[in-house]
């Protein structure tokens, strides 16, 4: 496994790989879930590239960026074990050198949801993944469900810019107990710990009550209000649901739709979604 620490290094690496080449990019404290991710390219590609940068662009709070978990050691044991060809551990300083002016802006999509709540965060994914896939020049590139808007903002940026290569999703890889794998569950207190899979619980009534035959979008909302409201350490910040593509909230009758929400336990914020779809 080679690990680059600059554009050079990984662009002379990249360009000894087979083709096709698939991509993965993180932010390091790997889990399960990014696990996944590397496992389904290294199933569909000849070789695999794992980046982990932990980009400060799109961060909204300097605490919450300050705070973020990380590991490179562990994470670059984790991916050689697996057989990663390459990986790309950039410094910020090499991703965003002086006299760095450029924005990439995905409009509409990140206005909502996350973006409403986070201002300015998806303008720094949508930056450093056009970055990263201009670096890497993958075939494919490999995100999670668990971050559902951010793979609607890619795979438009995709769209838009051009770009030369195919966005897999990856299902949500979760706990026995429901709760969506993050790098930010470290963070939990032991209660808060135990407090969380209501989160999933929650999605997952309202899921059910869509299975049964409730279609009316307010109330399977409220399905999800309802159940988190049982746990006094769980704050909602939002709960939506919203055309899978184009993230607009849904009203009356929902044949299908993204249901997703974020939340506080304690200090730590978490999102989770679930889609609804298929036949009935």
């Amino acid at each position: 496994m080679i690990v680059c620490y600059t554009v050079a290094e990984l662009r002379k690496a990249r360009a000894r790989l087979p083709a096709p080449v698939g991509f993965v990019p993180t932010m390091g404290y790997l889990h399960a879930g990014h696990l996944a991710l590397v496992r389904q390219s290294k199933l569909e590609n000849a070789a695999t590239v794992v980046s982990i940068f932990v980009n400060p662009t799109q961060f909204d709070r300097a605490d919450d960026l300050a705070s973020y978990p990380r590991d490179v050691p562990r994470d670059l044991r984790l991916l050689e074990d697996l057989g990663v060809d390459a990986v790309f551990v950039p410094s910020a300083d090499e991703m965003y050198p002086p006299g760095f002016k450029t924005l990439v802006r995905v409009q509409e999509i990140t206005e909502v949801l996350e973006g409403a709540h986070r201002p300015g965060h998806f303008d720094g994914v949508a930056t450093v993944v056009t970055k990263l896939f201009n670096i890497v020049q993958p075939d494919r590139a490999y995100f999670g469900q668990k971050d559902a808007q951010q793979v609607v903002v890619v795979k438009r940026l995709v769209a838009d810019l051009n770009f030369p290569l195919e966005i897999r999703v990856v299902p949500t890889v979760r706990e026995p107990d429901g709760l969506a794998l993050s790098s930010r569950n470290v963070r939990l207190t032991p209660e808060g710990r135990r407090a969380a899979p209501l989160l999933f619980r929650a999605l997952s009534a309202a899921r059910d009550a869509w299975l049964a035959g409730e279609r009316d979008a307010e109330r399977l909302r409220e399905r999800v209000r309802a159940v988190l409201a049982k746990e006094p350490r769980i704050r909602l910040e939002y709960v939506s649901l919203a055309h899978p593509e184009t993230l607009e909230e849904l009203e009356g009758e929902v044949s299908r739709g993204l249901l997703s929400l974020a939340a506080w336990i304690d200090d730590v914020r978490l999102i989770d979604n679930v889609v609804l779809e298929g036949e009935v």
